[in-house]
Formats: structure tokens, sequence, C-alpha cells
């Protein structure tokens, strides 16, 4: 069983880096944030969405617990403009189409770890389709999401957006 788990995982990972994104979102930080950067790419398949994160310029803490955790959803709206209280207001709340309690939003995504400044990450979600989430915004919060509190996990801040947008094929 084990083994052909392994051989499933990597034969996903391979699918995914020979495969150009259905839809990517360019991940920039706010204007107190303006060193973080990245791309989501967003892949369909037959079980779900892949949805792939590659981010640098991270905030990091000192000490020996200087990696953080950030929380990582798709907001309902379609535009990472705001005002000086919140720089990406329009970007919405969570994606949440069935009205589900968080964190069972469509929108609501693992957290991203921080590794020195950077991360990477792939999940495997059938929340949504890639067509259900374009023209939507990803967010990624300052602090960690605690899966409970409503409506959005006391997730803080929203440091970073990007728009979800279809690539060309």
């Amino acid at each position: 069983m084990h083994q052909k788990t392994v051989r499933l995982t990597d034969r996903r990972i391979q699918w995914l880096a020979q495969r150009k994104p259905d839809a990517v979102a360019k991940l920039r930080g706010s204007e107190a944030y303006p060193n973080i950067f990245g791309v989501i790419r967003l892949f369909q398949s037959r079980e779900g969405v892949y949805v792939t994160t590659s981010i640098q310029g991270l905030p990091v803490n000192e000490g020996s617990c200087a990696s953080r955790i950030f929380a990582f959803h798709i907001h309902a709206g379609g535009s990472c403009t705001g005002n000086a209280e919140d720089p990406f207001a329009n970007a919405g709340m969570h994606d949440n189409p069935n009205n589900c309690p968080h964190p069972y939003h469509a929108g609501d995504l693992p957290p991203v770890f921080g590794n020195g400044g950077s991360a990477w990450g792939a999940v495997l979600t059938d929340r949504f389709s890639v067509r259900d989430v374009l023209g939507k915004t990803v967010i990624l919060h300052a602090n960690p999401d605690d899966f409970t509190t409503q409506p959005s996990g006391n997730a803080g801040e929203k440091i970073a957006c990007g728009v979800i947008m279809a690539t060309k094929n």
C-alpha cells in the first residue's frame, strides 16, 4: 500500500511539473510588506484542483521560533485594491458560495509555512473548480488561521494579494 501511494504521489508531481497551469495569481505584498511576491498556480484535474504556492519575501520572526505561519484563502472579490486601513478591502470575504461556516468555505485553504522568508506548497482540493475561482482573489494573511473564529479564522491583516486569471492555451 505505501509503495503504491508513493508512486501515485510521484506521478502527480510529474504531472504538475509537465503541465501548464489552468490559472495563475501573481501575489504582491501590500505597501507595508513590499518584499512579498509569489505565484499561485491552479491545475484542474479529475480529482479536483491542485493549488501550488511559491512565495518569497515573507516576514521572519527573530529567534529560534523564526518560521512564521500565514493564513491563505481565496476571497470572493475581484480586486487587490482597498484603502489606508485595509489595502486589499476590495478582495472581499472568503469565497463561500454554499454559506458554510469557517473553515468549510470553498476558499479556505491550508496555511502557508514560512521557511526563512520563502514558502512552497501544494494542496489538492475538491471545494471548487478552476472555473469557479477565475477573477477572484488569493489573500495571504499575517497570522495563522485558527480554524475556529467566525467568519474568517482570526487570520489578521491581509499582507499580500493576487487576482486569479486564466492562462492562455
